[in-house]
């Protein structure tokens, strides 16, 4: 059966992608019949009703998914659709107490011509009550009067007509509410380095995080993506090379609760959250078995400060150095020592992690640059055992730090069946 997607207006790159995960989450057969990113509507194929409603309810970058009753470039052809494709359903409706919605993308109509549209539609026969509030049917109409590329955020006078018209049956919402519940503004411990919210919600359902599943963030810093992860139901963990912004050195001083923590508290998910120490991927504690999910991260890029491992500089001693008879790593405050390592080699070896520790078909999700700070174009990363599934386009003028603006774009990856050696 065909339905209707009706998305937010952002992050076009990210739609398509979602809803395709999702639908592989759910174990869907989805077929997409008509996307445009300048449209907020997408039509897809899926089974029956309660596929739908699978794919739809995880998903953050749609609002709503309708059962398509019509479409056309005019309403007599869709008064016409309407009845090719639904005439035979019309009488298990006709008691129900029902509602009328117009949405109007890019456009307007007057109050006045809203109520003729909803009257146009009376030869549906529907006899039960109107009802704004709950209505056992819901019926929309969406106008597309096509997005102005010269003025994205200017509706087009009133008086012209839509480019193409939708009628649909209102099926279920996605979850993009949640959003707001996960704003930056509203949490408690960040960072100027902390991840956009829709953003990591968007990710995580990109890397299948669900219950029953084990997900790791290898730079974790204030958390985001592991609150993003939990969310969904997984079990989280993650490192960081300093640990200090997990710990939240200021609330940590105050005797405050560790800054990653106070996070899952705020949202009463500390069931979800396993722990976080100190660690840089390249020389992971972690044991070389598949046994992730799934690894979500935002590498750091070294564009300010130059990117660093655990490690001593070529040339220099590895000695023990022994403080009022305290070995110095044991001392609180430990800075372990580190030393240059470079930006590629830094993508490889999360890839080469991930195939180590994997399970089969387990998920990979990465933010990464698309230039690096000469404005050289950066290659995606391949390994012969992952399989590339998502490439975005670059999110404009994502602020990494006060200083630098970066475009950045998520790529991820899905582990193709292997055998583990040791």
């Amino acid at each position: 059966m065909e339905y209707l997607i009706r998305f937010a207006q952002a992050h076009e790159s990210f739609r398509q992608s979602e809803i395709q995960a999702l639908a592989d989450l759910a174990g869907v057969k989805l077929e997409f019949l008509h996307y445009d990113k300048n449209s907020p509507f997408c039509i897809i194929r899926v089974p029956d009703e309660a596929a739908a409603r699978a794919v739809i309810t995880r998903s953050i970058i749609a609002k709503d998914i309708f059962e398509l009753w019509g479409q056309g470039t005019n309403f007599d052809e869709v008064y016409a659709d309407v009845r090719r494709r639904t005439e035979d359903r019309w009488a298990q409706y006709k008691d129900s107490s029902f509602r009328f919605t117009i949405d109007s993308f890019a456009g307007k109509r007057s109050s006045e011509k809203k109520r003729e549209i909803i009257q146009s539609f009376s030869f549906l026969g529907f006899k039960g009550p109107i009802r704004m509030k709950n209505p056992d049917q819901d019926f929309w109409v969406f106008e597309d009067y096509g997005l102005d590329l010269n003025s994205p955020g200017t509706p087009r006078p009133e008086g012209q007509e839509p480019k193409i018209i939708y009628f649909g049956r209102w099926i279920a919402n996605s979850s993009r509410d949640v959003v707001n519940k996960y704003d930056l503004k509203k949490r408690r411990y960040i960072s100027t380095t902390s991840m956009d919210a829709e953003l990591t919600l968007i990710t995580a359902n990109m890397a299948h995080a669900a219950p029953g599943k084990l997900f790791y963030d290898p730079f974790v810093g204030t958390g985001s993506f592991l609150v993003a992860m939990s969310h969904f139901g997984a079990e989280t963990f993650g490192s960081d090379i300093d640990g200090r912004s997990f710990r939240g050195k200021e609330m940590m001083e105050r005797g405050g609760t560790m800054g990653v923590l106070s996070n899952f508290q705020q949202y009463d998910m500390v069931g979800k959250f396993m722990d976080v120490f100190t660690s840089d991927l390249t020389n992971t504690p972690l044991r070389s078995a598949q046994f992730l999910d799934g690894i979500i991260c935002d590498p750091p890029y070294g564009i300010r400060e130059g990117l660093r491992v655990l490690g001593r500089r070529e040339g220099l001693k590895n000695e023990e150095v022994i403080i009022d008879g305290v070995p110095a790593h044991y001392r609180p405050g430990y800075i372990a020592p580190k030393k240059p390592y470079g930006f590629e080699a830094m993508l490889n070896d999360i890839l080469n992690f991930a195939v180590r520790t994997l399970v089969t078909n387990g998920r990979l999700a990465m933010w990464m640059p698309t230039a690096n700070d000469e404005e050289v174009e950066l290659a995606v990363p391949m390994h012969p055992n992952l399989e590339g599934l998502v490439d975005s386009s670059p999110i404009e003028g994502y602020q990494k730090d006060k200083s630098q603006t970066f475009h950045k774009a998520g790529k991820s990856w899905m582990l193709r069946e292997c055998t583990q050696t040791n």
